[in-house]
């Protein structure tokens, strides 16, 4: 399942969800905002979205990892709109029976996100500036 969400991410919550399952590895992946890029000092981010689009391409993703890999369980959340230096802006849990599989799966699903879903990223520079990254 994939949520869109302007709330701070509560990795707490999320793995109290991952218990109810019985993987033998769960492997997380939290990207965080960094307050630079590219030699400029960052303020914050910006996501946009199109949740109807992103969720339908989140779960092609997952339908192909789970072609690969035995996926027991498997959750991200992205934030959407203002997220600022040190923020979580994605979580992504991947379970499954054993690490290797459960590390290999997250890299595939996280990697596959980053390319395919319609999530578009603005950064605010200390200067005043801004601009979109990797926008199509």
């Amino acid at each position: 399942m994939l949520s869109l969400s302007t709330d701070p991410i509560d990795d707490r919550a999320l793995r109290a969800e991952h218990h109810a399952h019985t993987a033998g590895a769960l492997v997380v992946f939290e990207g965080i905002v960094r307050n630079f890029s590219m030699g400029r000092e960052v303020t914050h981010l910006e996501y946009e979205a199109t949740p109807a689009l992103a969720n339908a391409e989140y779960e092609c993703i997952v339908q192909e990892a789970s072609r690969h890999y035995p996926l027991i369980w498997i959750r991200c959340v992205h934030r959407i709109g203002l997220v600022r230096p040190g923020e979580t802006a994605i979580w992504l849990g991947v379970a499954t029976g054993h690490r290797a599989e459960a590390f290999e799966a997250c890299r595939y699903v996280i990697d596959h996100i980053k390319a395919r879903l319609p999530i578009w990223k603005k950064e605010h520079y200390t200067d005043g500036d801004s601009g979109w990254i990797n926008a199509p």
